[in-house]
């Protein structure tokens, strides 16, 4: 999975990029398939944003984390994106068993 990350109005040191891309990781283990990931880190007066679009198969999945602490912000961000990646995973696997032969009732 290729991860970009910018900063906006921020500088974006080391630091900061490894522990994106270790917080990312967390990401990775739900799809194989995940293409990309652009990652924004902001700073908005004293507010922290951090904001990511992850491109899956199929789907594009954003979200978005505000805090006063930078780290915190990304924390924030990754869990909203494991969440909401979780789920589109389940909707997808759901819908796929929905018909399923082995889930039929037997006709009598």
């Amino acid at each position: 999975m290729q991860i970009s990350v910018s900063g906006h109005h921020v500088d974006v040191t080391d630091a900061l990029r490894s522990y994106v891309l270790s917080k990312f990781e967390r990401i990775e283990r739900h799809f194989d398939r995940t293409t990309d990931t652009h990652v924004i880190l902001s700073v908005e007066k004293l507010d922290q944003k951090a904001e990511a679009t992850v491109h899956v198969q199929g789907a594009n999945v954003f979200a978005d984390a505000v805090h006063t602490d930078m780290y915190a912000a990304i924390d924030g961000l990754v869990d909203k994106l494991d969440r909401q990646i979780k789920k589109l995973k389940e909707k997808r696997s759901a819908h796929h068993n929905e018909h399923s032969i082995r889930r039929a009732e037997p006709q009598v």
